[in-house]
């Protein structure tokens, strides 16, 4: 995580990204269904961020794998080649960013900047960990989510890149 700043827990509530997630039709929406109890359970293992227009969120080449759920915003991928920065994707609320290096640990295989005032909730692996010891029916319905996603943007040529 870059320029993205930790956002007071109290401002933020979980519902409200259980609410993106439940309202996005998006092809790239977290199918995660969830009980109010559950995503208060995974509530417990996810960490609020605030990012302002134009802030960088997730830079190409870095080897980081947390994983990032957008609440509200939207948030925009870039694939840097040897001339110049490109925009390739837009990802909006509902949806992950960050699953690729997640899954894969491989280094970022694309930057992602906040086009706008974006609200998120991070998970880092270890906090995953943590999460699928003791509530692992919370755990495997996330992975499965967060798969659902990833293929999802295999599939869909113009969502490809966004897999980070």
């Amino acid at each position: 995580m870059n320029a993205a700043l930790p956002a007071a827990s109290a401002r933020f509530d979980v519902m409200d990204l259980a609410q993106a997630m439940r309202a996005s039709s998006a092809i790239d929406a977290v199918p995660l269904n969830l009980s109010d109890a559950q995503w208060g359970v995974l509530g417990d293992y996810l960490q609020p961020v605030s990012l302002g227009q134009g802030q960088t969120l997730i830079e190409q080449g870095v080897k980081d794998r947390t994983v990032y759920f957008v609440e509200s915003g939207s948030l925009t991928v870039h694939y840097e080649d040897h001339k110049e920065r490109m925009r390739i994707a837009i990802v909006n609320a509902g949806s992950l960013l960050g699953e690729g290096a997640f899954f894969s640990h491989l280094p970022r295989s694309a930057s992602v900047m906040a086009g706008s005032h974006s609200r998120l909730w991070c998970m880092t692996p270890l906090r995953f960990r943590e999460l699928s010891q003791r509530h692992p029916a919370v755990a495997l319905d996330l992975c499965v989510a967060m798969s659902a996603v990833m293929a999802r943007r295999m599939y869909h040529r113009p969502k490809r890149m966004a897999v980070t």
